[in-house]
């Protein structure tokens, strides 16, 4: 034992394990996407890409249930957490049931809006919403408690789910493609349950959670809310857009494009994950956590700078790699699409740091700016080069103001201090 010891052999910790379980879950989501894009072609991609894309407008919608659960899971006293997961999970719930709900009712109207070639898989997904809900309370107590293994294992479980279902169900079923992917979709919500952090503790005494209390809640999940509104937005609008003007073909190229281009940003939310808690607790503790910031903005950027210049040094040959020579035309478009997404990634950090502070400010900005961006598309949408240089408009108006009100904000504290 003390030979280990001198050797310097150090543990893995929780952190570090979650970082290298989340890399892998992108990897992974990646091949996913990968997959399809290969197996489909541009045309059926697109249609798959459409599910996709809902799956992350539902990922963004329940990732406030997410935040809310673990802010408030380190805010509040032990003895009323129970109380607390006990109603988020029913909140949860009724909002998945919401909006699944709405998912089916409207699944025809969906079908003719996106032009695919049926409605079923609309219905399919709609029935797999609230278990996503119920997912993303058990992954904010996760997240909240720092047990960044747990929480590392629901995204995995989710991510092979969804890979392993798909594959098989394309491989052994003879359903319309698009069905299958939702299939494959709804299987990986119930597997992303595992594990399930279900307190038995049936105490009773000290649950009481004050008026005060619940204000605090309701206002900071409201906020979070009209973020993860501007978050859909910003990331998703723009794949929804090119469906409904452009033509399948051309829309699974661009699909394809988005896949490739968010990298940057799927790598990004796991320092937001690991940021979230850690900014809660230097608050609770009355400490500056700018250094926080700080750290995971270098972090992003690093990454952004280093995908952006392989994307435009290597272009054809990502493609090419990546989802085979059909795709080959938007190769000149890739490290375009790349630098949007990494003004965004960057921006998230900023508006998820001022969100952990109770700050609305960065929110409404993120709000305008994604409005903006929808606007911009909506007249300018040419080709699908327009389409990206309008995104890249859009967000560079939006890091600029969000550094310029760090800035502000930081001299103004400044000021106050002395």
């Amino acid at each position: 034992m003390s030979l280990v010891k001198n050797i310097g052999i150090k543990k893995i910790t929780s952190e570090q394990f979650f970082v290298i379980g989340f890399m892998g879950v992108s990897i992974g989501n990646y091949a996913y996407n990968l997959i399809l894009g290969r197996v489909l072609g541009p045309e059926l991609f697109a249609e798959a890409a459409i599910l996709i894309t809902f799956l992350m407008v539902v990922s963004f919608l329940a990732m406030t249930f997410q935040v809310v659960t673990t802010k408030f899971s380190i805010v509040l006293p032990a003895s009323q957490v129970i109380k607390f997961t006990q109603k988020m999970y029913t909140y949860a719930i009724a909002v998945g049931v919401f909006l699944g709900g709405l998912i089916l009712i409207n699944a025809n109207f969906l079908h003719e809006t996106f032009n695919t070639t049926d409605s079923n898989m609309f219905t399919i997904f709609g029935i797999g919403v609230p278990f996503y809900f119920i997912m993303s309370v058990n992954r904010g107590q996760f997240q909240g408690y720092k047990k960044f293994k747990s929480l590392s294992l629901t995204y995995q479980l989710e991510m092979l789910g969804r890979l392993i279902f798909t594959v098989a169900f394309l491989y052994f079923l003879d359903f319309q493609v698009s069905t299958i992917v939702a299939l494959g979709i709804v299987f990986s919500f119930i597997i992303g349950l595992i594990p399930f952090n279900f307190n038995r503790n049936k105490t009773k005494s000290n649950l009481i959670i004050s008026k005060s209390q619940s204000k605090q809640i309701r206002n900071f999940f409201v906020l979070t809310a009209f973020y993860e509104l501007t978050q859909i937005i910003i990331n998703n609008s723009d794949i929804l857009m090119v469906k409904h003007y452009f033509d399948s073909y051309e829309a699974g190229l661009y699909a394809s494009l988005a896949l490739v281009g968010r990298l940057v940003y799927f790598i990004s939310w796991t320092f937001i994950m690991l940021l979230l808690p850690k900014v809660i607790e230097l608050k609770k503790e009355g400490k500056n956590p700018s250094a926080i910031l700080f750290k995971y903005v270098g972090y992003i950027s690093i990454i952004s700078v280093s995908i952006i210049l392989g994307c435009l040094v290597f272009p054809e040959t990502l493609i090419n790699l990546m989802f085979g020579s059909e795709y080959l035309e938007i190769a000149p478009l890739l490290w375009k699409y790349a630098l949007a997404t990494s003004l965004f990634a960057i921006s998230n950090i900023f508006a998820y740091y001022y969100l952990s502070l109770d700050r609305y400010k960065p929110v409404v900005i993120s709000a305008l700016l994604g409005i903006l961006q929808v606007v911009l598309v909506m007249y300018y949408h040419k080709n699908l080069d327009q389409v990206i240089k309008m995104q890249i408009t859009a967000m560079v108006i939006l890091v600029v103001t969000q550094v310029g009100y760090f800035i502000r904000n930081n001299k103004l504290q400044n000021t106050l201090t002395d």
